[in-house]
């Protein structure tokens, strides 16, 4: 690589390190953050790191790790939405350093740092780091455990045993022990490829099974004390329900067979062929040509350079694919192997048909996110343009920089790219995100109640999905099912949160109260077309109340 495709890889990098910490203290805008912070804080609050609780119910979802990071991050730092996001973000550094070093270890230096691009650059890692949930952490700990794991079956190491078992119960620690198919599925699969199947029985491995499940001890230790020792605890609508076993089985597994305590009838086994279209864009097409080349290879008896990456991505591709239980995000967390897979592809001598497809694969995302993010533009008409401004002159003149000094048609047309990307990103980031939390009636809400004299006053959610509301309230918020408030007698005057559609259904039966004040709602998730057309934008939108009795 030259100098100057050295300069621009370089300053590429520092700009998708930007973008992707420039979302750190956007308000939440999903449910699954406002309730993981909700459960940190409690725990903060109750100065118990075993037990999780929402709305002050025991709570039994997901493992501990990640709200144990959260609550140190809360306890140095303090309790904001920042503070929740950045051992997550600390964990996406920790997924590019492992990135690099396990592409490194088998590829040049330039394929190495062109995974760590296409990583950093990919829509629904970087929308993760701004929405955070789970992923980030599980994209460092399970290319991270991959990277030691590799290292140990060259030769025993002390060092890289203890990580691999470490990472590996973190990623336990923090989705469930489905995480072992991508992680010894990336083993197995370059043994086989290998031909040296026989060596998964050999002792350090079995030493690798045993360290790991010793460094998981915490995690089982915990749910046996909140669920296991109490079998007359109420989860799930029944009694004797084994915390243990739920995080052995049911929490993933479970899951994915059907049969756990929380169940779903639709499933699409195309699911996540098409959902990679925009979730890994703009490298999709890329790593979809880089699969059937490598494929391919693997049938003409052709050696690959490792097999890690494609047997550990694509074996968790399939278990996602028949489970019933299918979100965008979930392939988060196998993104630094599909950015290993894709990166060689970037540059490699192909037939001409080939060169021509990586041209078309690469180019149509380079001129359509410009495009796209310019008619969102036009429509969201936003209260400033600043950022816009900002976007197209930082990016767009890197973009015209490039085409004027690099040569290769490869480097320039991968830089290109990475700059639609990361200027998607830049603008929904600063100006999407940032219309969509402005009409969060949680957020208002909460900041509004936390005022004097309604911070005196005991708080109640009709719903247990208000979690953003949960989180930005300072008063402890409990639950009451909509069906008790009209016969609920508060011992004091009492707050509650209610939707418009709850608020409709309490008149409707006669309940009395008091409405304090209305806030503008925006309550879906997704963003849809009437919302991003600031024109039919009220559409969409509903009050949110807070009321007292």
């Amino acid at each position: 690589m030259s100098n100057t495709n050295k300069l621009f890889f370089l300053l590429i990098f520092l700009l998708a390190l930007a973008v992707n910490f420039i979302g750190i203290n956007t308000d939440f805008f999903s449910d699954d953050p406002g309730l993981y912070a909700s459960i940190s804080k409690t725990m903060l609050y109750r100065h118990d790191v075993l037990q999780l609780f929402s709305y002050g119910e025991d709570w039994l979802d997901k493992p501990h790790f990640p709200f144990w990071a959260v609550y140190v991050s809360f306890k140095v730092f303090g309790i904001s939405p920042w503070a929740y996001k950045l051992p997550a973000l600390l964990c996406f550094l920790l997924s590019l350093v492992y990135t690099y070093l396990f592409a490194r270890k088998f590829y040049t230096a330039e394929i190495a740092a062109t995974a760590v691009l296409i990583l950093m650059t990919a829509l629904h890692l970087i929308l993760s780091n701004t929405d955070v949930r789970a992923e980030p952490y599980l994209t460092a700990f399970i290319i991270g455990s991959i990277y030691h794991i590799s290292r140990l079956n060259e030769r025993f190491a002390i060092t890289d045993l203890f990580l691999a078992a470490l990472l590996t119960a973190f990623a336990i620690m923090t989705k469930g022990i489905f995480v072992i198919v991508p992680i010894f599925g990336s083993l197995l699969g370059q043994l086989i490829f290998e031909k040296h199947f026989t060596d998964i029985f050999k002792g350090k491995w079995w030493l690798l099974y045993l360290l790991t499940f010793i460094f998981c001890l915490p995690e089982i230790y915990a749910l046996y004390i909140q669920f296991d020792l109490h079998p007359e605890k109420t989860v799930f609508g029944k009694h004797n329900v084994s915390g243990i076993y739920w995080f052995l089985w049911d929490s993933q597994f479970g899951r994915f067979a059907n049969n756990g305590p929380i169940q779903h009838t639709s499933g699409d086994v195309f699911f996540y062929l098409h959902t990679l279209l925009w979730a890994f864009l703009p490298w999709c097409l890329l790593f979809y040509y880089s699969v059937y080349r490598s494929i391919k290879s693997i049938w003409q008896k052709t050696k690959l350079t490792e097999y890690y990456s494609l047997a550990g991505g694509l074996l968790l591709l399939g278990l996602f694919s028949l489970s019933r239980f299918q979100l965008p995000f979930y392939t988060n967390i196998i993104f630094p192997l599909f950015a290993v897979i894709s990166a060689p592809y970037c540059y490699k001598q192909l037939s001409r048909a080939g060169e021509n497809l990586r041209k078309i694969s690469l180019l149509v995302f380079a001129i359509l996110l410009p495009l796209v993010i310019i008619g969102i533009h036009i429509l969201l008409k936003p209260a400033t343009s600043i950022w816009f401004v900002v976007d197209c002159v930082l990016f767009g003149g890197i973009a015209i920089t490039v085409a004027i000094k690099v040569k290769q048609t490869a480097y320039r047309l991968f830089l290109f790219t990475c700059c639609a990307a990361l200027f998607a990103n830049f603008y929904l980031i600063t100006t999407v995100f940032k219309t969509v939390t402005a009409y969060n009636g949680q957020v208002s809400a909460a900041k509004y109640l936390n005022q004097h004299p309604f911070n005196k006053y005991p708080v109640y959610s009709l719903r247990p999905s208000n979690n953003i509301f949960q989180f930005y309230c300072n008063t402890p918020v409990a639950y009451l099912p909509m069906d008790q408030f009209k016969d609920f007698k508060p011992a004091k005057r009492s707050v509650f949160f209610i939707s418009e559609t709850t608020k409709g259904i309490l008149e409707k039966e006669g309940a009395r109260f008091t409405v304090i004040k209305a806030f503008t709602d925006y309550s879906q998730e997704n963003i849809v077309p009437a919302f991003i057309n600031k024109a039919t934008r009220p559409q969409v939108l509903e009050n949110v109340y807070l009321i007292y009795k």
